[in-house]
């Protein structure tokens, strides 16, 4: 058939579907700012009127079987450019893995992502499955391919970051990861500090293969905004001041005590009082002493002693209903509350003596904002280098210690101006969440979304006959505290 054979046998509905699939697409393709896309029209004129690339010449098979088989693969594969185009620039459901904005969101609950609020991110790694992140189940290979690969570009969307949001982002320090500790806490550069980049090297039956991952490949993490771009941030006896004034506390949330009972804590007890039971850890032998010493004549000689993460509310109905003899603040035990986790505290140098709850020092710490330019000292190359190298794409970067300055594009640098802004991340669990005090900065490349309804919630403790599925989270509020 000609060309205008073609166009005069296409029917006056196709036309019409043609025409409104066009007005959506150049509606896209003007809210992507790319005209260069604006050439895949010509796949759709072909697909809708002339049809010269035979996409559907299966529908002419006379095999029965053959046909069958081709038409759901046509159903899958237009349902899945449907669903690659809803997660990329819509929304997405994630799941909750932690427990470190509990009790405002549990482990186990199911998000719906709205990605449109923020301005939804241009996919950086295109070619991609939809229906993963970065592995395909069962092959355990990446489930993208690098190249071809898109600088960063987010469309514009309703507003920025506000604090106080919830915010799925890219973990930024999960660009070097190695393959065994993906999924764990302990990220590369922890690792690093632990075990020296040479061990880790040495030993991939232990750590597995060190591989890099693209922005929007790497894990996804889910904290609430707490410091803005161009803010300065510290925290003392665990209240955050930004600019000086201090913030309020989030509804729900909760920190990790010392505490004395009257009666052993069972899981129907726990719960009662909105207590996760894997979170309650007894105190037992030589520690039990401690703490009955701790105490003294607050904790009558048959108490029961626990470390737990605890809102103000459980703390209150606990010591209505006499249940709650004694507490104390984890932290406030002793001038370092988490001897461990204090050589992973950010910036390895200016934090060396910041703890979880007194965070920034006198000043507080300068979150960098986009056009925002500091002085390269030694101290804010600690603080800021990694944005500098990893995030802004001088790689590198490097402190002299010869000449006493920081090399930038291989040139001496004093002062350094940030291309992106960057924001705080802190969970409400306040002692069991892993966020910005241990690694950082979230560039604003990073960000995802952030979380308008909770689809489903199970909880990890129970059966599927015994209240697994928690059926009061369903449809929920995901951020009742903003």
């Amino acid at each position: 058939m000609t060309f205008s054979e073609r166009i005069r046998a296409v029917k006056p509905s196709r036309w019409l579907r043609f025409a409104i699939v066009s007005i959506i697409f150049f509606l896209w393709v003007a809210w992507l700012g790319n005209p260069w896309v604006a050439l895949a029209w010509l796949l759709l004129f072909d697909i809708y009127i002339t049809g010269y690339i035979p996409f559907t010449a299966w529908k002419k098979s006379k095999n029965k079987t053959f046909k069958s088989v081709m038409s759901w693969v046509d159903a899958i594969v237009y349902a899945l450019i449907l669903v690659y185009f809803v997660f990329a620039f819509i929304g997405q459901n994630y799941q909750i893995p932690s427990s470190s904005l509990e009790k405002t969101l549990l482990t186990g609950d199911y998000l719906w992502v709205n990605k449109f609020v923020y301005g939804p991110r241009v996919p950086m790694t295109p070619v991609h499955f939809p229906l993963t992140h970065n592995r395909l189940p069962v092959l355990n290979c990446n489930s993208y391919l690098d190249s071809p690969s898109l600088e960063y570009h987010r469309l514009k969307g309703l507003r920025s970051v506000e604090r106080g949001d919830i915010v799925v982002f890219n973990f930024p320090a999960g660009d070097t990861v190695t393959t065994r500790f993906e999924d764990s806490p302990e990220y590369y550069d922890a690792l690093v500090r632990k075990y020296g980049r040479e061990a880790i090297k040495a030993n991939p039956q232990t750590f597995g293969e060190v591989i890099y991952r693209p922005v929007d490949r790497r894990q996804n993490f889910v904290k609430r905004a707490v410091g803005l771009p161009g803010e300065r941030l510290r925290i003392s006896g665990d209240t955050i001041y930004v600019d000086g004034k201090p913030l309020e506390f989030p509804k729900d949330v909760q920190f990790n005590y010392l505490v004395a009972t009257s009666r052993s804590l069972d899981e129907e007890t726990a719960r009662r009082y909105d207590i996760t039971p894997s979170d309650v850890y007894p105190v037992r032998g030589d520690m039990s002493a401690q703490a009955a010493g701790i105490f003294g004549p607050d904790a009558p000689a048959d108490s029961h002693f626990y470390i737990m993460p605890l809102t103000a509310g459980a703390i209150s109905r606990m010591s209505d209903d006499g249940v709650l003899s004694a507490y104390v603040k984890y932290n406030d035990l002793t001038a370092t509350a988490y001897p461990q986790t204090n050589d992973y505290i950010f910036p390895e140098g200016p934090g060396a003596e910041w703890t979880l709850s007194n965070y920034g020092g006198p000043l507080g710490i300068l979150i960098p904002a986009k056009g925002l330019t500091v002085p390269l000292t030694r101290e804010n190359w600690l603080t800021y280098h990694r944005a500098i190298r990893n995030y802004e794409g001088h790689t590198d970067a490097h402190w002299d210690d010869e000449a006493a300055c920081a090399v930038i594009d291989g040139k001496p640098a004093e002062t350094y101006t940030f291309g992106m802004d960057y924001y705080f991340m802190m969970g409400d669990n306040r002692d069991n969440s892993q966020d910005s005090r241990f690694w950082g900065f979230v560039p604003e490349d990073h960000i995802v979304g952030t979380p308008i309804l909770v689809l489903a919630s199970f909880d990890r403790d129970r059966g599927l006959f015994d209240g697994k599925i928690r059926w009061n989270r369903i449809l929920r509020d995901a951020n009742p505290d903003k």
